[in-house]
């Protein structure tokens, strides 16, 4: 599966809008926006504001990060 998909699975299984999303991690809706879109791939810092997303709500997180890493 692409990155891509996981994050927008991700944000919807908590119901969140693209803004929400781009809230909780500190960066711009359309970030979020391209990210889904796979027109852009999160950084370092994004990656680590996603994986405390994902421990605070207990979603695992190693798949996102496997495919991060995969490319």
């Amino acid at each position: 599966m692409k990155l891509s998909y996981k994050i927008r699975v991700l944000r919807e299984k908590f119901l969140m809008t693209q803004e929400d999303f781009a809230k909780e991690l500190g960066v711009a809706s359309s970030t979020v926006n391209r990210w889904e879109t796979g027109k852009a791939r999160p950084n370092i810092a994004a990656m680590r504001n996603i994986k405390g997303f994902c421990e605070e709500r207990d979603y695992p997180y190693e798949e996102i990060e496997n495919e991060w890493l995969s490319h």
